[in-house]
């Protein structure tokens, strides 16, 4: 168990980090155009003025599957039809972290300028890093791009050195490992940002992965969970509150059964019971699970798992999924 770290500085604010999930940029059923993605992104950040403006400081995460997906099955379109070399899954990543965190940072100003509220927005393209030894990287499980026919796929497989499997009768696709993230590499100046006074956005997508190689960073194609992620910049910037908000108002055990139960304030103690008996699935609530356990371990005050337009009554504890140390 990691030992708590977290020094709260006498008289500033409560600081949160909210790390969001894809509802919060592309909603069910969308096609993802500019305007689609921009207008939820707008709601989000009404959503966010709104913690600001009841005196929390905000640091900002969030996803970027849907956004990394659609970039390369362009990237593959494009160099099919026009043989533009398509770039690596790492360059797509700070790619994507931009995109957003420019859609983020702009509806952000403009709906704390229309509440009066004078504060800078930033965001920072971050690098994730992780260890070479991860066993992920012997194990990839993290399904990625589009789908191909059998013989495509291996055949891209065999030119490309990708890990190829069948997904789901669907069809095949590219998987790619989903290592641990150890640190940001660009703590420091988020940290400097944060206590500056600027409203950071980092760690977008997990961040990008990097792993060291004789002092010197270098990208991998993978993919990092971003509540995993989002949980070390929790760390990083000495949050007393970690937020996940998703598109369900917390965790749940026995979901889906007769006896299911949604979980309101749980101790780290009965999370981490429930996350060993298998209640919170691998690919869905399990990381979220596991990122709030992990803040609490470290000594964070509360982490949440809530609706993301509930984020602001969960905050106040009146809503959602609440991690408390006992």
């Amino acid at each position: 168990m990691r030992m708590m770290t977290n020094k709260r500085t006498s008289g500033r604010a409560k600081r949160v980090v909210i790390a969001l999930g894809g509802n919060a940029i592309l909603q069910r059923g969308q096609k993802g155009t500019y305007e689609e993605q921009m207008k939820n992104v707008m709601e989000t950040a009404r959503q966010i003025a709104e913690i600001i403006e009841r005196g929390y400081e905000v640091v900002i995460t969030h996803g970027n599957g849907p956004q990394v997906g659609a970039l390369l099955l362009q990237m593959d379109a494009g160099q099919q039809l026009y043989g533009i070399p398509a770039q690596p899954m790492d360059v797509a990543g700070a790619m994507t972290q931009g995109q957003i965190g420019y859609m983020i940072q702009q509806a952000l100003k403009n709906e704390l300028d229309a509440r009066g509220i004078k504060r800078n927005v930033v965001t920072v393209v971050t690098q994730t890093l992780v260890s070479a030894d991860d066993p992920a990287f012997q194990n990839p499980s993290k399904p990625v791009g589009p789908f191909y026919d059998e013989e495509t796929a291996k055949k891209l497989a065999k030119e490309k050195g990708w890990v190829v499997v069948e997904d789901a009768g669907r069809g095949w696709r590219r998987v790619v490992p989903s290592p641990d993230p150890k640190a940001l590499v660009e703590a420091e100046a988020i940290q400097n940002l944060v206590e500056n006074g600027f409203i950071v956005i980092a760690s977008g997508g997990g961040g990008i992965p990097v792993v060291n190689v004789n002092g010197r960073l270098e990208g991998r194609e993978a993919v990092i969970d971003k509540d995993l992620a989002g949980e070390r910049l929790a760390e990083t910037v000495k949050a007393e509150v970690f937020m996940i908000l998703t598109d369900v108002n917390g965790a749940a055990i026995n979901y889906g059964k007769p006896n299911e139960r949604w979980l309101g304030r749980v101790t780290l103690e009965e999370m981490r019971r429930y996350y060993e008996e298998g209640h919170f699935k691998r690919g869905s609530m399990g990381p979220k699970v596991l990122a709030a356990m992990r803040f609490v371990e470290w000594g964070g005050e509360r982490a949440i798992i809530a609706a993301l337009d509930r984020g602001a009554d969960a905050l106040e504890g009146k809503t959602g999924t609440q991690v408390v140390a006992r």
